[in-house]
Protein backbone atom coordinates (compact mmCIF):
# COMPACT_ATOMS: atom_id res chain seq x y z
CA UNK A 1 0.00 0.00 0.00
CA UNK A 2 1.08 3.57 -1.12
CA UNK A 3 1.30 5.98 1.53
CA UNK A 4 0.42 9.36 0.18
CA UNK A 5 2.56 12.52 1.70
CA UNK A 6 1.42 15.74 0.39
CA UNK A 7 3.94 19.32 1.51
CA UNK A 8 1.57 22.21 1.58
CA UNK A 9 3.35 25.24 0.21
CA UNK A 10 2.50 28.77 0.03
CA UNK A 11 3.99 32.16 -0.56
CA UNK A 12 7.10 32.96 2.16
CA UNK A 13 7.55 28.98 2.84
CA UNK A 14 11.63 28.60 4.20
CA UNK A 15 12.41 26.53 1.14
CA UNK A 16 14.76 23.97 3.36
CA UNK A 17 11.04 23.34 5.62
CA UNK A 18 9.67 21.73 2.30
CA UNK A 19 12.60 20.56 0.05
CA UNK A 20 14.38 19.05 2.80
CA UNK A 21 11.76 16.23 3.75
CA UNK A 22 10.88 16.19 -0.11
CA UNK A 23 14.41 15.19 -1.02
CA UNK A 24 14.55 12.43 2.01
CA UNK A 25 11.26 11.37 1.30
CA UNK A 26 11.88 10.94 -2.74
CA UNK A 27 15.19 9.12 -1.78
CA UNK A 28 13.56 6.75 0.22
CA UNK A 29 10.91 6.34 -2.28
CA UNK A 30 13.38 5.90 -4.77
CA UNK A 31 14.58 2.66 -2.47
CA UNK A 32 11.64 1.02 -2.39
CA UNK A 33 9.54 2.78 0.62
CA UNK A 34 5.94 2.95 -1.22
CA UNK A 35 5.47 7.00 -1.18
CA UNK A 36 3.93 9.50 -3.20
CA UNK A 37 5.16 12.18 -2.45
CA UNK A 38 4.17 15.90 -3.59
CA UNK A 39 4.31 19.50 -3.41
CA UNK A 40 0.42 21.12 -3.32
CA UNK A 41 -0.89 23.85 -2.17
CA UNK A 42 -4.29 24.78 -1.05
CA UNK A 43 -5.95 26.25 -4.23
CA UNK A 44 -4.86 26.09 -7.40
CA UNK A 45 -2.10 28.03 -8.96
CA UNK A 46 0.96 27.88 -11.39
CA UNK A 47 3.88 28.95 -9.03
CA UNK A 48 4.67 29.45 -5.42
CA UNK A 49 7.88 31.89 -4.78
CA UNK A 50 9.38 31.00 -1.40
CA UNK A 51 10.91 33.05 1.17
CA UNK A 52 14.71 33.06 -0.26
CA UNK A 53 13.23 33.63 -3.84
CA UNK A 54 12.63 30.06 -4.74
CA UNK A 55 9.57 29.33 -6.94
CA UNK A 56 8.41 26.21 -7.75
CA UNK A 57 5.35 24.34 -9.70
CA UNK A 58 2.69 22.67 -7.35
CA UNK A 59 1.93 19.16 -8.15
CA UNK A 60 -1.37 19.71 -7.31
CA UNK A 61 -4.05 21.25 -4.69
CA UNK A 62 -4.77 19.64 -1.64
CA UNK A 63 -7.84 18.70 -0.74
CA UNK A 64 -9.68 17.92 2.01
CA UNK A 65 -11.85 15.17 -0.10
CA UNK A 66 -9.00 13.35 -0.77
CA UNK A 67 -6.95 13.06 2.06
CA UNK A 68 -3.67 12.19 2.32
CA UNK A 69 -1.88 9.93 5.22
CA UNK A 70 0.66 12.31 5.67
CA UNK A 71 0.45 16.54 5.21
CA UNK A 72 3.55 18.29 5.80
CA UNK A 73 3.40 21.99 6.50
CA UNK A 74 6.46 24.43 6.51
CA UNK A 75 7.33 27.64 8.37
CA UNK A 76 9.01 30.80 7.24
CA UNK A 77 7.68 34.73 7.78
CA UNK A 78 7.10 33.91 11.10
CA UNK A 79 9.55 36.02 13.59
CA UNK A 80 9.49 38.71 10.87
CA UNK A 81 5.37 39.09 10.41
CA UNK A 82 5.97 39.46 6.99
CA UNK A 83 2.59 39.49 4.47
CA UNK A 84 3.83 36.20 3.04
CA UNK A 85 4.60 33.61 5.13
CA UNK A 86 3.41 31.09 7.86
CA UNK A 87 2.53 34.35 9.91
CA UNK A 88 0.83 35.54 6.93
CA UNK A 89 -1.62 32.22 6.24
CA UNK A 90 -2.03 31.86 10.21
CA UNK A 91 -3.52 35.41 9.75
CA UNK A 92 -5.43 34.24 6.75
CA UNK A 93 -6.63 31.12 8.37
CA UNK A 94 -7.60 28.90 5.33
CA UNK A 95 -4.62 26.90 5.62
CA UNK A 96 -5.21 25.89 9.75
CA UNK A 97 -9.03 25.33 9.17
CA UNK A 98 -7.62 22.64 6.29
CA UNK A 99 -5.14 21.08 8.78
CA UNK A 100 -8.10 20.89 10.99
CA UNK A 101 -10.55 19.17 8.54
CA UNK A 102 -7.56 16.55 7.26
CA UNK A 103 -6.59 16.22 11.08
CA UNK A 104 -10.57 15.48 11.59
CA UNK A 105 -10.38 12.76 8.49
CA UNK A 106 -7.76 11.07 9.77
CA UNK A 107 -4.56 12.20 8.19
CA UNK A 108 -1.49 12.88 10.58
CA UNK A 109 -0.16 16.05 10.57
CA UNK A 110 3.48 17.11 10.48
CA UNK A 111 4.83 20.34 10.89
CA UNK A 112 8.87 22.17 10.00
CA UNK A 113 9.66 25.39 12.05
CA UNK A 114 6.98 27.78 12.05
CA UNK A 115 4.81 25.88 10.58
CA UNK A 116 3.47 24.57 14.06
CA UNK A 117 2.07 27.62 14.46
CA UNK A 118 -0.45 26.74 11.80
CA UNK A 119 -0.91 23.68 13.36
CA UNK A 120 -1.66 25.88 17.02
CA UNK A 121 -3.58 27.92 14.81
CA UNK A 122 -5.73 25.09 13.95
CA UNK A 123 -6.17 24.11 17.67
CA UNK A 124 -4.16 20.98 16.47
CA UNK A 125 -1.57 21.49 19.72
CA UNK A 126 -3.73 22.35 22.52
CA UNK A 127 -1.97 20.76 25.45
CA UNK A 128 0.45 18.79 23.37
CA UNK A 129 4.07 18.27 23.31
CA UNK A 130 5.49 20.59 20.13
CA UNK A 131 8.53 22.10 19.37
CA UNK A 132 8.77 25.07 16.46
CA UNK A 133 11.64 27.62 15.71
CA UNK A 134 13.63 28.21 18.70
CA UNK A 135 12.17 32.29 17.30
CA UNK A 136 8.71 31.49 18.10
CA UNK A 137 8.68 29.32 21.26
CA UNK A 138 7.45 31.91 23.58
CA UNK A 139 4.10 32.08 20.47
CA UNK A 140 3.95 28.31 20.77
CA UNK A 141 3.82 28.67 24.91
CA UNK A 142 0.96 31.17 24.32
CA UNK A 143 -0.89 28.61 22.55
CA UNK A 144 -1.58 26.10 24.93
CA UNK A 145 0.83 23.58 23.55
CA UNK A 146 3.43 21.98 25.48
CA UNK A 147 6.77 22.73 25.21
CA UNK A 148 9.67 20.30 24.78
CA UNK A 149 12.87 20.91 23.92
CA UNK A 150 13.63 18.55 21.22
CA UNK A 151 14.84 18.50 17.73
CA UNK A 152 11.32 17.28 16.84
CA UNK A 153 8.23 15.67 18.85
CA UNK A 154 5.93 12.74 17.56
CA UNK A 155 2.66 12.81 19.43
CA UNK A 156 1.01 9.98 17.31
CA UNK A 157 -1.41 11.80 14.80
CA UNK A 158 0.68 15.28 15.28
CA UNK A 159 4.28 16.17 15.33
CA UNK A 160 6.49 18.82 15.23
CA UNK A 161 9.85 20.08 14.59
CA UNK A 162 12.33 22.27 15.59
CA UNK A 163 13.77 25.10 12.99
CA UNK A 164 14.92 24.41 8.94
CA UNK A 165 17.34 21.97 9.19
CA UNK A 166 14.95 19.81 11.63
CA UNK A 167 13.02 19.15 9.05
CA UNK A 168 15.62 16.66 7.87
CA UNK A 169 15.34 14.26 10.91
CA UNK A 170 11.70 14.59 11.02
CA UNK A 171 11.38 13.05 7.42
CA UNK A 172 13.65 10.38 8.33
CA UNK A 173 11.90 9.61 11.61
CA UNK A 174 8.50 9.93 9.37
CA UNK A 175 10.37 6.53 7.45
CA UNK A 176 11.46 4.96 10.97
CA UNK A 177 7.66 4.86 11.63
CA UNK A 178 6.81 3.92 8.26
CA UNK A 179 9.53 0.95 7.11
CA UNK A 180 11.99 0.76 9.84
CA UNK A 181 15.58 2.22 11.57
CA UNK A 182 17.43 0.74 9.02
CA UNK A 183 15.98 2.36 6.03
CA UNK A 184 16.08 5.34 7.56
CA UNK A 185 19.51 4.95 8.25
CA UNK A 186 20.22 4.27 5.16
CA UNK A 187 18.42 7.43 3.75
CA UNK A 188 20.74 9.27 5.68
CA UNK A 189 23.96 7.84 4.73
CA UNK A 190 23.30 8.15 1.10
CA UNK A 191 22.36 11.69 1.99
CA UNK A 192 25.58 12.02 3.79
CA UNK A 193 23.31 13.53 6.49
CA UNK A 194 24.02 12.86 10.46
CA UNK A 195 20.57 12.27 12.43
CA UNK A 196 19.80 14.32 15.53
CA UNK A 197 16.94 14.30 17.25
Amino acid sequence: MVTTIEIVCFDGFEELDAIGPYEVLQVAASRGLPLDVSLVTLEACDRVTAANGLRIEPDGVLSVAEPPDIVVVPGGGWNDRDSAGAWAEAERGAIPSALADLHDAGTTVAAVCTGGMLLARAGLLDGRPAVTHAGALDDLRETGAEVVDARYVDDGDVLTAGGITAGLDLALHLIERLADAETADAVATHMEYERRG
